[in-house]
């Protein structure tokens, strides 16, 4: 019977935040890949992101504003 090698990647700390944050702006209504961008910038206000598209900012504007 083969051996099959299984490596098993434990969830960082940071990477469990960046993924509930791409979850959270993806739920605002940004497509998945602008979703992972600004989910990975650290320098984009998760809140602000929302609160864009919520008062009906445009969401490609909304992405020249926070990137």
């Amino acid at each position: 019977m083969a051996t099959v090698d299984v490596q098993i990647h434990e969830e960082t700390e940071a990477e469990r935040i960046e993924r509930w944050r791409q979850e959270e702006l993806e739920r605002a209504g940004y497509p998945a890949a602008e979703a992972a961008e600004l989910a990975a910038s650290s320098d984009v206000d998760l809140h602000t992101a929302v609160r864009l598209l919520e008062t009906g900012c445009d969401r490609d504007l909304a992405l020249k504003i926070l990137l």
